[in-house]
């Protein structure tokens, strides 16, 4: 399997990087598909249970608009036409491809994320899913492929705190990622 999976971080430290950059690394580097993995935090305590999220619909217009933009920068470049087979980005077809290509992804990213769901479920000590949610993490916005951002558990609660800083937990957690990776991969290769 490490031959089949390659896995580029976005930092391997506790240090910041900028959430527009989270995306450009994944896009940088032509990732299949990004996960952005994290801890969640509420005011009550008792909150617990892992989630997993999608780009949210109500980003899909600035999507689009933002690939648009992007994409202009090629009525700069000479024999642009040739070049891009006469592709325009200002055309009502470019915005028809987007949208198809927008929603391609809101569904690979949402099969990945009921797959991360389901496996995250199964683990004996803290298996509470919440389910799979949409919402407009900038993280996820500008990326170029299925995305899936997952509060791995609360560390408000005392429980699941102990359990994700425990090896232990940060094992099951990343095996249970692993394992939802390798079953989206395999549906997503059956249906090419």
């Amino acid at each position: 399997l490490k031959d089949e999976v390659k896995v580029f971080y976005t930092r391997m430290g506790d240090s910041f990087i900028e959430l527009n950059e989270r995306s450009k690394i994944a896009n940088r580097n032509n990732a299949d598909v990004f996960i952005s993995i994290h801890c969640n935090h509420a005011k009550n305590h008792s909150a617990h249970g892992t989630e997993t999220y999608v780009m949210g619909t109500h980003k899909d217009e600035g999507n689009l608009e933002v690939a648009k933009r992007e994409n202009e920068a090629i009525l700069l470049e000479d024999d642009y036409m040739e070049s891009y087979e006469g592709f325009d980005p200002n055309s009502p077809e470019a915005h028809i491809l987007f949208s198809l290509y927008q929603n391609t992804f809101r569904d690979q990213s949402l099969l990945l994320a009921a797959s991360i769901e389901n496996f995250l479920k199964k683990r004996k000590e803290t298996n509470t899913s919440r389910g799979v949610k949409q919402a407009g993490f900038l993280v996820l916005w500008k990326t170029t492929m299925p995305s899936v951002l997952i509060e791995t558990g609360f560390l408000s609660n005392t429980k699941e705190r102990a359990y994700l800083n425990s090896g232990k937990g940060q094992n099951e957690v990343a095996e249970s990622i692993f394992k939802a990776f390798l079953e989206y991969k395999s549906k997503i290769e059956n249906l090419e």
